[in-house]
C-alpha cells in the first residue's frame, strides 16, 4: 500500500518535522529532563535516538537492495553523538540531511532492506521515507510534550500516518490468536480504513462507501488515532470506541511473530 503523499512531500515533511523537533528541544531548560512518553529516556536520550536512527537509515538506504539487515553507521569521529547543546544541534541537523540526501539519491522505487517483510508496505525507499516521517513526527510530539508545548500531528502527516501504521505495523501473515474480527478507524477529517484480523493474519484497506458490519469502530482526529490507538502517546479516552472494546485492547497488546 503506497502513500497518497508524493515522495517530494514525504521528504519535505521529514525536514519540517525534524526542524520542529529541534525547535522543541532547544526550548528545554535542561536536556536531562525525563520524557513522559518514553519513561526510561531523558530528552538527551531522545535526541541521540533520533539522530542515530536517521544516520542508520541513511546508511541502509545508501547500501541498496543487496543489504540483508539495517546498516549501523560509524559511532566515532564526527559521527559520534555529542552531549553539548551547541554541538548537538548541528549534529542532529546533519543526521537529517544524511537521511534526506540518501533518499533523494536512491529515489522512491529503489529496493531497500526493511523490517516489515510480510506487511502490505513495499520494501522500497519510498516506504522507508513514509515510515521515517511517522517516527520523526511521533518523536516530535514526545519532545514537545516534554517541554510543555504538545501539538497535534499536522493533518497531512496524521492522515497518512493512520494508513501507514495499519499497512506497515499491523498488516501481517502471522495468525491472529483470537476470534476473527473487523475494526474500522474513522478520522473526523473524512477518511476511514478497515482492518481484518483472522487466522490468516491481518490486512487493511481504505473503507469502501458500502461496507458490512464491524466488531469495533474507532473514531477521532487522525492525530488522536495515531497518538492514542497506535503509539500509546495519548489515552484511549481521547477516542470514541464503539462496539467490542476488548478487540481494541487485544490489537494494542498483539505482537505478531
Amino acid at each position: 500500500m503506497t502513500s497518497e503523499l508524493e515522495f517530494p512531500d514525504l521528504l519535505r515533511l521529514i525536514d519540517e518535522r525534524s526542524r520542529a523537533f529541534r525547535s522543541a528541544v532547544w526550548t528545554a531548560a535542561s536536556l536531562d529532563v525525563p520524557v513522559p512518553t518514553c519513561p526510561e529516556w531523558s530528552l538527551l536520550d531522545l535526541v541521540h535516538h533520533l539522530g542515530e536512527g536517521r544516520r542508520s537509515w541513511a546508511a541502509t538506504v545508501a547500501a541498496g537492495p543487496a543489504a540483508t539487515s539495517r546498516v549501523r553507521p560509524p559511532s566515532d569521529g564526527d559521527a559520534a553523538a555529542p552531549s553539548e547543546p551547541d554541538a548537538l544541534d548541528g549534529w542532529l541537523a546533519a543526521s537529517t540531511r544524511q537521511l534526506l540526501d540518501a533518499l533523494r539519491e536512491a529515489g522512491p522505487e529503489r529496493g531497500c532492506w526493511t523490517w516489515w517483510g510480510d506487511s502490505q508496505s513495499p520494501g522500497t525507499c519510498g516506504a522507508v521515507a513514509r515510515h521515517q516521517l511517522q517516527e520523526i513526527a511521533v518523536h516530535t510530539y514526545d519532545a514537545q510534550l516534554t517541554v510543555g508545548t504538545p501539538r497535534p500531528l499536522p493533518d497531512a502527516v496524521a492522515l497518512d500516518g493512520v494508513e501507514e501504521f495499519l499497512s506497515t505495523c499491523c498488516a501481517t501473515t502471522s495468525p491472529w490468536p483470537h476470534e476473527p474480527a473487523v475494526v474500522d478507524y474513522a478520522a473526523t477529517e473524512g477518511r476511514s480504513w478497515r482492518l481484518w484480523v483472522s487466522a490468516d493474519g491481518a490486512r487493511t484497506a481504505p473503507l469502501p462507501e458500502t461496507a458490512g458490519p464491524v466488531d469495533a469502530r474507532v473514531t477521532g482526529t487522525a492525530s488522536e488515532i495515531v497518538l492514542a490507538a497506535f503509539y500509546g502517546r495519548r489515552p484511549l479516552e481521547a477516542l470514541t470506541i464503539e462496539g467490542d472494546r476488548e478487540v481494541i485492547d487485544r490489537l494494542i497488546a498483539w505482537e505478531p511473530e
